[in-house]
This record gives C-alpha cells, structure tokens and sequence, in this order.
C-alpha cells in the first residue's frame, strides 16, 4: 500500500513533530489514537479469532489511514470469561492472539512506520484463574493470600446472604460464596474478582506489570475502570437507582465508582511513567460531570482521560455544544486536554446511536469531522473508519457475560465487536481464512469493505483519510486555539485560530454556510455544497 502523507515539520507550539504529526513530547496531546480490539482485527492462523500478527499485517493500512497511535485492548493471558479482561497473567500473550515474541514484533514494525503503542492495563480485578486467587481460595480467612482480594463474611444465619446489596455491572450480585463461607467481590463477573489497593502487594505487583511493558517498548496505557479501584470504607450498602435510570443518575451516588482514594492510585502509576520520559496513560472514568473528571488529569495523575460527553449526548447542536464547552473548560481548569470519543468496544457505535440506516450514516460522517475539528487528542475505535453499524446478532451467537448474567434480557456488547471487513464480497471478507468467525459477519458488508471504500472518493474511508491529512496539515489544527462563532438555529460552529472553521448542521432544513473556502464536507458530494448551503446532518470544515 502507498506510504501515508508526510508529517508536518513543527506541531502545535512550534516545536518538531513527533510521528504522523502528534507533538513531541507530549505527543499524546493532539494525537489521533485507533483502538484496536485484537479478537476481530485480523486472523493470520485461520481460527477465526484475530491476532497480533493480523494487527502487524495490517500496518501499513493504518499508516495510510492516518493514525498516530493504537490503543490494544487486551491481549494477555486469560480464560476469555470477559474476552481478555480477565486477565490470569499480565505479563504473557494468550496462545490466542501469539506470543511475546509476536507483540515484539508489532512494536518494532509499528514504530518502523512512526506510530505508537499503547495497550489495556485491567487494576480492579484478575482472573479467578490468576495464581494470586487459586492461592487466595486454597488458604484460610483472615490470610495474607485472602488479604490481595476482597473477602467478607456473609450477613444473616450462618453468613448466607452477601456482605452488602452490591450489584454487579454484568447483572446479579456483586459477590461469591467459597466453599469455607466467605464471600469475595466481583464488580463484574464472578471469574473477574476485584483487587484489594489498600494492599502494598497490590501496588507494588502494579508497579512492576507496568515496567515490565515499558521496558518492550510500550509507549503508554488505557487504564481500564480507571475510576473503580478504591472502594469505600465499611463497604456500606447502596441506595439502588430505579429501572430504567439514565445513565448520569446511575453513576451519581454510586459508592462502587469514582472513591477519592483512586486519585493516590493514580499517582502511582505516574511516578512509574514518568521514569520512562515521552510515555502516557489514559484513563476509562465513567464519572458524574466532567468537574470530578478533571481530577484524573491533575498534572501529577492521568495524562489524559476519555470525554464520554460525545458518547452520551443525543443528537443534536444544543446537546453537542454543551457537551464540548463543559468538557473543555472544567479540563482548562487543570491544564489537561480533551480526549474525544464517538465509539468503543463497550457502548453502540455512532451510526448506530444515531438512527443508523442513511440517516444514522450521514450523521455519523459529521460527527467524525466535528470530533477530529476539535482540540485535544482523538480516539477511532476500529470501523469508524468504514461507517460500520451495530450488528444485530442472533441469540445462539451472542458470548457476551451480559447476556447470560442479565437472564438473557441484556444482550450486551457484541453488537459492536464483530470483526473487520477487509475485501470481498461475501463473509469472512478477507478477516481470516476461517469458514466462520468467532462473532458472524453480515452478508451485505461488501460495501463497507476496506477495499471497496479506498478507492472510493465519497466513502466514509475517504473522509476520515482526508480529515486525518488536514488535522495535520493545517496551521489553526496544529494549536490549541478554540472560540465559539454564531450560527443559525440547530447549528453549531466553532474556529480554531484564525483561518479554520467548523460548522454542522443539525437541523432539517438547509441553511447558509459561513464564507470561507471549503476544505472537507461530510456530505457525500462537494456539489452539495457549492450553491452554499449547508445540508442537514452535515459538517463542513473551512478556511475562512
């Protein structure tokens, strides 16, 4: 495949660029990170299962799309209760995705092509299968080994009934029974038991499964339920949110979440980063506001946090507006930049969310040119790119936790994890050799092909290339510059310095675009907005 376009010479302050663009040597401040999930990428052995080989075949269409860094969900050991996130030994690849020797590789070759390695590290819990919890359950109550989890005794006759009304994030309760009485915590699954962090062991044997990635040249992390690890005092009892409450209201009160104590945890891991200078993390906090969302961000916690604001929001201008002029001004308050999200393996995809079908698509175009207009890093979760939409499974195919754990009433998030199309007509379209993959593929993704889209000008793939090619070559998109301007009613726009625009149109009707030269649309065609009107569901950047 061709070699992507060259980067910029200087970035956002002046100073050299560092790979594809991103800033040195907080290069993690403006850079455009593509999450991949390593099981649906791309499969080099024919199990139908991707690997990290399939991710290092794949490079060079990840160079030519643009991107400056890859976030690996996990890859580690483990007994795939959760997919990965039951993590049985930090420090090893599972045979399912290949060796040690293979990741080695992918950061070599990734790095040959200037673009970063970032990877999943999972704090709140092990696998049950972890030594540290076979340990745990072959030694008695009140032991050192019990002492890295968190045991309680029951409540009621005999110890029968679970220490407290905590419920787990998969459904059912948050606790286990072991055969000598005691009850342990699990905020997911049972095969995912939570870690004790006010036990030294805990933070020490952190501490080293950092270094020991860092030291193979792992540029930086995404810490997983990075709001989780700190639990209250006494474990009290919750007061349970209604069925059917938004997810704001779930989250608010939630003494499971979001426990001041976190922020020393984090402070750790900092003090480990930053004995490996030009290295990041990034942090999964679901949390009430973006106030409490800053304080990850301190300058001596998080580098930098997700802004789930774009995930959460609703379709439309009043809602997105809001949802950016929080973010940045409570992030402002502590010198941290935004991270912007539409997408990731845990929630639907944009198109999906937003109505999916033509309507949902052209709304997801926009959306992409408005998260990558804006300042502070970006985050593509694998299939932006193409457009992808949420798939709807069928029951028998569905593997998931939550589905079973919910009484087969949540259907989880499978929907959003199903692999990659990369050529062809027809399923497995190019992901492995395998007649059939671990989640199925629909058969009208033809178009949606990596293939099919690259040499297509109006493809979502198109736009996306082309979006990530400006964000690097424009001047006003190399500084943190950002000012509201008018707009009509359903509309929103924004400059970035001097000369860039940002202008999207929510509402139904046409209306009339700013002046300015366009640069990129969203809308399929460029005649669509030559007599210049901005089309509904349609972002256009330009240069004023």
């Amino acid at each position: 495949m061709p070699k992507s376009v060259s980067p910029s010479p200087t970035g956002a302050d002046g100073s050299p660029a560092a790979p594809n663009g991103a800033t040195a040597p907080d290069w993690w401040a403006s850079a455009v990170f593509y999450q991949v999930y390593p099981r649906s990428f791309a499969d080099t052995d024919g199990n139908g299962v991707g690997d990290l080989e399939g991710v290092r075949s794949r490079l060079d269409y990840l160079q030519l799309l643009g991107v400056d860094a890859l976030w690996l969900s996990p890859f580690f050991r483990s007994p795939m209760a959760d997919h990965g996130y039951d993590v049985s030994d930090p420090r090893d690849v599972d045979p399912v995705f290949g060796t040690l020797a293979d990741f080695d590789a992918l950061v070599r070759d990734a790095h040959e092509r200037n673009i970063k390695i970032t990877v999943d590290v999972v704090p709140n819990h092990f696998s049950d299968q972890h030594p540290w919890f076979q340990d745990a359950l072959s030694a008695a109550p009140g032991s050192a080994e019990r002492e890295r989890f968190i045991f309680r005794e029951g409540k009621g006759e005999d110890g029968a009934q679970p220490p407290n009304n905590w419920p787990s994030v998969f459904g059912g309760p948050a606790w286990t029974r072991v055969p000598d009485g005691q009850w342990y915590l699990h905020l997911f699954a049972p095969e995912q038991p939570d870690l004790n962090w006010d036990n030294t062991e805990v933070i020490v044997e952190f501490a080293d499964i950092f270094r020991f990635w860092l030291e193979r040249g792992v540029d930086g992390f995404r810490i997983d339920v990075a709001h989780g690890m700190a639990k209250p005092a006494g474990l009290p009892d919750l007061d349970l949110p209604p069925e059917g409450a938004s997810l704001t209201d779930q989250i608010e009160g939630d003494l499971r979440w979001d426990q001041d104590g976190v922020h020393e945890i984090h402070r750790g891991f900092r003090k480990v980063l930053d004995a490996f200078p030009g290295t990041m993390a990034i942090g999964e906090a679901w949390v009430p506001d973006d106030e409490r969302l800053a304080l990850y961000v301190r300058p001596d916690e998080l580098h930098l946090t997700f802004n789930f604001e774009l995930v959460t929001a609703r379709w439309g201008a009043t809602e997105f507006r809001s949802a950016i002029t929080s973010s940045m001004a409570a992030l402002a308050k502590v010198g941290a930049p935004c991270s912007w999200v539409l997408s990731n393996h845990d929630v639907d995809r944009h198109v999906t969310r937003y109505g999916g079908g033509s309507v949902g698509a052209a709304r997801g175009r926009a959306a992409a040119l408005l998260q990558l207009a804006l300042p502070g890093a970006a985050y593509i979760y694998q299939g932006d790119e193409l457009g992808l939409e949420n798939v709807d499974l069928p029951d028998w195919a569905l593997q998931d936790p939550t589905w079973k754990r919910s009484g087969h009433t949540e259907r989880g998030r499978d929907g959003e994890r199903v692999p990659i199309p990369w050529d062809g007509a027809s399923p497995p379209y190019g992901f492995s050799s395998a007649a059939t993959t671990w989640l199925p593929m629909p058969a009208d993704w033809g178009p949606h092909t990596v293939e099919s889209q690259l040499g297509d000008a109006d493809s979502v793939l198109s736009l996306y290339r082309l979006a990530l090619e400006l964000r690097r070559s424009e001047p006003d998109l190399r500084t943190r510059a950002f000012g509201w301007q008018g707009a009509p009613e359903g509309c929103l726009a924004f400059r970035r310095g001097p000369q860039f625009v940002c202008a999207a149109n929510f509402g139904a009707e046409p209306v009339a675009m700013p002046p300015g030269e366009v640069l990129l649309s969203s809308a399929h065609s460029a005649s669509s907005v030559a007599d210049g009107m901005l089309a509904p569901n349609t972002t256009v950047w330009l240069r004023a």
